[in-house]
């Protein structure tokens, strides 16, 4: 396999009138956000961490807005807290994740975290449930990389059935994550019904050989988990040395991810940064009924 399209020179970004259009959020929206995003911060087992997140800010105000976090640094109350995030552009973001932190907040300013675990994916252990494997032979969908970032984030940061909507995907954030898909380090994949609809999808960073994601959506049973199998097999045919899902979920771990240290994470991701970025626009290079025969631990 060709594992990215280099090569191929990037369309033009997306207007800002239009992605202003998608992305922004309505008072409604954000009054939810704050309360539901304020109410998860108040849960008694978070309530312990609010005196070191105060002391954070106050620090904040005095001075050092410019220099990145420590990841090893972080707190483990809150867990992997690390600093406040000022700057989110395109060259920051990218430090940030090749110095293991990430951007998150459901409320107040954005904030870099690193936690004491981290949760990866190693392709050899990825598991296939028999389900899901019946089900990508069955025809129903088709995946795609790269085809509509913009939707998949808008999607990502939109209502969960059975769920709270408790957001962190803020407008500053889908503005920040779509820039550095028009600079082609960040991805999308795309799963599409038979009606041509987006029934499913995620989005995350190629950070050197590692990949880092950030968030999926389902409208359809399972959708999410056959666009990120597919996501995985390209990685792992492509060379990638791990994918990492920042906080392990029972999602993810049924997937076989798994947490390892912090400091055995730093050491990995250094590894990968020996690796060239791979920069560009991905395409799908198998289709379902590939995915579906695909034995991990032989590749």
């Amino acid at each position: 396999m060709a594992y990215y399209t280099d090569r191929i020179r990037l369309p033009a970004a997306a207007g800002p009138e239009r992605r202003d259009a998608l992305f922004r959020e309505s008072s409604r929206d954000r009054l939810e956000r704050w309360a539901l995003g304020l109410a998860w911060a108040a849960k008694p087992k978070r309530l312990s961490g609010l005196p070191a997140l105060a002391k954070m800010f106050l620090s904040d105000l005095v001075g050092g807005k410019d220099a990145l976090p420590d990841p090893e640094a972080a707190l483990d109350d809150p867990y992997g807290l690390a600093g406040i995030a000022h700057d989110l552009s395109v060259p920051r973001l990218m430090a940030a994740h090749r110095s293991g932190l990430y951007p998150f907040a459901h409320v107040g300013p954005i904030k870099w975290w690193s936690p004491p675990k981290r949760s990866l994916l190693f392709f050899s252990q990825t598991h296939i449930a028999k389900r899901l494997r019946r089900q990508m032979r069955q025809g129903q969908y088709r995946v795609t990389f790269d085809t509509d970032f913009d939707g998949v984030i808008k999607a990502c940061a939109g209502n969960r059935a059975g769920r709270w909507h408790v957001t962190w995907i803020t407008p500053a954030i889908m503005h920040a994550y779509a820039a550095l898909f028009d600079a082609g380090y960040a991805h999308s994949f795309e799963v599409w019904n038979d009606k041509g609809e987006l029934a499913g999808g995620g989005y995350g960073v190629a950070v050197g050989n590692s990949f880092v994601t950030e968030s999926q959506f389902s409208r359809e049973d399972n959708t999410s988990k056959i666009g990120f199998t597919v996501l995985n097999f390209h990685l792992a045919q492509w060379g990638f040395a791990f994918n990492d899902g920042k906080i392990l979920t029972p999602t993810t771990r049924d997937m076989g991810f798994h947490e390892i240290p912090r400091a055995d994470y730093l050491t990995r991701l250094a590894q990968a940064l020996e690796q060239s970025d791979r920069r560009g626009r991905w395409q799908v290079e198998a289709d379902l009924a590939q995915v579906a025969d695909w034995q991990p631990q032989q590749s």
